[in-house]
């Protein structure tokens, strides 16, 4: 980077220190990933300078050859990929995704219905506070008796409710998801099954998940979580959702353009099909076993240290874990964790009585830690230490109904956290084991 180094001296320095955080600590956030270097180098190709307003031979600018042939070679991947008719590649990220469908199949003021965001669904499945809450009418199902998917009451829910739009596929639920009840579900309401498994997509390429495709009418799916891709979106339409409505891509390009967005980002869909190029490949589906048996490792041993799973397990890369018993607060415990060396994020979890910005829980993931290299030996390790830090904050909770107290006693604690010498060391022992798995 050395034209940037002589440019830029400040935004230099910002990110080689960056690439020194990500290299010395352990990556957890079950969102994030490294992608490989083809794709970085892609994402910073000369395909950043060029406007491709349109679709693949229907453009408003000129100079688009090389933009066309780029985009129908990720649409191709894809397809290739997940079994699909048709793909768009243009969503700027899954929220736009989203929002794409909606405004593509719905009417202001139609239903949808989603997980509830407290029990692991995602703001963008009809919250309140996002777009499809304000725009559309929405309504949620709950979790279950041991926190899982309860898909007899969820039909109940639908055949009362009548969405237009059910929703599938999570952001913190931490096992596998029976498509083909949701399906049929859907296909007795008559409404559009939408399965967001921007969470999941590796492991279903990988075949450690099953796949939504013969049982959605559509899919949506980021690229930069377990795809291992830069930070962007797809849509997919299935043999289903075509005979259900053949007009449907037509309706999602124009929900894109001109709904949406205007031009997307070439640079960005050179690098998603790169990703797919990737995942395509023995190698990827080795990898993404490797993220399903790291994590059922780490699950089993943390419930050994006596550490509250959600749901009691985990299927898939991601675990949730309840730390009232512990008598710590999730965002405590997030920050403890990080001064360990240790990066997740605090979450809520199922009849957490906390607002979100304090929430009771954790939500961690091995993929990051899995495209490392690293497997059973280090999850076995990487648990004990997760003991370790949460020993050092137990008794640190915060109240729900007391905003004036819950501030005094975070700021405390926080201070508190800086000074722990003990979590200094284990940063040590982190950052050691972490020299030994480089980024790729």
């Amino acid at each position: 980077m050395k034209n940037l180094k002589k440019i830029d001296p400040q935004i230099y320095e910002l990110v080689k220190r960056e690439e020194k955080r990500q290299h010395d600590v352990l990556e957890m956030i079950a969102s994030e990933n490294y992608t490989s270097q083809a794709v970085m180098e892609t994402l910073g190709s000369v395909l950043t300078n060029k406007y491709s307003e349109g679709f693949p031979g229907k453009r408003y600018y000129q100079g688009n050859e090389i933009a066309d042939a780029v985009e129908a070679l990720a649409q191709e991947r894809a397809k290739k990929l997940f079994g699909v008719p048709y793909v768009n590649v243009q969503p700027l990220s899954g929220s736009p995704a989203n929002s794409a469908v909606y405004f593509a199949v719905l009417q202001n003021g139609e239903k949808i219905m989603g997980l509830s965001l407290a029990m692991g669904g995602h703001i963008t499945h009809g919250h309140k506070l996002g777009l499809s809450g304000r725009f559309f009418t929405s309504v949620h199902y709950e979790l279950g008796k041991g926190d899982v998917l309860d898909y007899d009451a969820i039909e109940k829910m639908a055949l009362k409710e009548k969405p237009q739009i059910l929703i599938c596929g999570y952001t913190a639920y931490p096992r596998k998801i029976n498509f083909k009840r949701f399906g049929e579900i859907a296909d007795k309401v008559g409404c559009y099954l939408m399965a967001d498994v921007s969470h999941i997509t590796g492991l279903i390429i990988a075949g450690e998940h099953l796949s939504p495709v013969p049982y959605a009418h559509i899919v949506t799916t980021t690229t930069h979580k377990t795809l291992r891709g830069p930070r962007g979106a797809m849509i997919m339409v299935t043999e289903k959702g075509l005979k259900k409505n053949p007009d449907l891509p037509k309706k999602l390009e124009t929900a894109i353009i001109p709904g949406l967005q205007g031009g997307p980002h070439d640079n960005q869909t050179a690098a998603i099909a790169v990703a797919l190029q990737e995942a395509g490949s023995a190698k990827f589906k080795t990898y993404g076993k490797q993220i399903v048996k790291n994590a059922a490792v780490l699950a089993q041993e943390l419930m050994k240290y006596g550490f509250d799973l959600v749901s009691g397990g985990t299927d898939n890369h991601l675990l949730l874990i309840d730390l009232r018993g512990k008598n710590v607060n999730g965002r405590i415990a997030a920050i403890a964790l990080e001064k360990a060396g240790i990066v997740l994020n605090y979450n809520g979890v199922p009849g957490d009585m906390m607002p979100p910005l304090y929430a009771s829980g954790i939500r961690l993931g091995t993929p990051a830690i899995t495209t490392r290299g690293m497997k059973e030996k280090e999850m076995k390790k990487i648990a004990s230490w997760y003991d370790r830090a949460i020993r050092e904050v137990e008794g640190m909770s915060l109240p729900s109904d007391d905003k004036i107290k819950r501030a005094v006693l975070m700021k405390a604690y926080t201070v508190q956290i800086e000074k722990n010498n003990n979590l200094k060391a284990l940063a040590k022992e982190v950052k050691s084991l972490c020299a030994k798995f480089p980024l790729p």
